[in-house]
């Protein structure tokens, strides 16, 4: 196996039961993810994007295929992976140290090691002023980044994030796109980010993987290899917005195109 591959999906198909009756919901997805990419899963609501981050997490099983993690396949959640939701989860009786301090518990560190651990995190993405804070008194952009800091102290190899900043106003989450680049950039870890944000999407991935419905399936893949900050009002960005567009038009059009990846 490739050493710079990190995770890899092949030939994945996943069935639900509805009203007794097998409704497939992913069909033949497979893709590549290297070490230190970020990645987005962007389609239309119901195209099964979600359920495929949860399958690469472990909280789901799959019906047929593969989905390996380092070279070995996921078949439970794992520490190595962590999950990001839209909901924060942040516990309103913990402070924002406390709340970050949560996912070092029970690892067999110090509590002066967890202390200077989570820290160094929430210093990292700029809350090193608000340690002693309650979630009720932070804004929905300060909680998620807590929630980024509380993910991030686990020291993951794989950060899965799902539709993390669609709760907040378009000045925060721009905030926090940026704040995303400058951690990953300096924590060098790889994210999987499930978004219905077209622009969200160009913004922050290396690649795009374009999700089909009826049933969920990979229907392009586009690598965008300009210079990240990326300009939003830019040519070259306006030009894979035009791209992503064109897609979405033609999966609305035609029937779903198999592409092998």
């Amino acid at each position: 196996m490739d050493e710079s591959l990190l995770v890899c999906v092949n030939k994945v198909f996943k069935s639900f039961s509805n009203k007794g009756k097998s409704e497939l919901v992913l069909q033949d997805i497979s893709f590549d993810i290297k070490k230190g990419e970020i990645v987005s899963i962007l389609g239309q609501s119901g195209c099964g994007k979600s359920t495929l981050l949860n399958i690469i997490a472990g909280f789901e099983t799959k019906d047929t295929g593969h989905v390996l993690f380092d070279g070995e396949e996921v078949k439970e959640s794992s520490r190595k992976g962590v999950m990001l939701f839209q909901n924060y989860g942040l516990l309103p009786w913990r402070s924002v140290l406390k709340n970050v301090e949560l996912g070092l518990e029970n690892t067999g560190l110090t509590k002066a090691e967890i202390r200077k651990k989570a820290k160094y995190y929430i210093e990292m993405v700029g809350l090193d002023d608000k340690l002693d804070r309650f979630p009720r008194q932070l804004s929905g952009g300060m909680q998620q980044r807590v929630a980024i800091a509380r993910a991030l102290a686990i020291e993951p190899e794989l950060l899965l994030m799902d539709e993390p900043f669609g709760a907040l106003d378009t000045i925060n989450r721009y905030y926090l796109q940026d704040e995303l680049l400058k951690i990953q950039k300096k924590a060098q870890t790889t994210i999987v980010l499930v978004t219905h944000d077209i622009d969200e999407a160009i913004y922050l991935s290396d690649r795009i993987l374009i999700m089909g419905k009826e049933p969920g399936h990979i229907q392009k893949e586009i690598k965008i290899d300009t210079y990240k900050p990326r300009d939003r009002s830019g040519s070259e960005f306006q030009h894979y917005r035009s791209l992503i567009l064109e897609e979405f038009h033609l999966s609305m059009t035609k029937p779903p195109i198999e592409f092998n990846i």
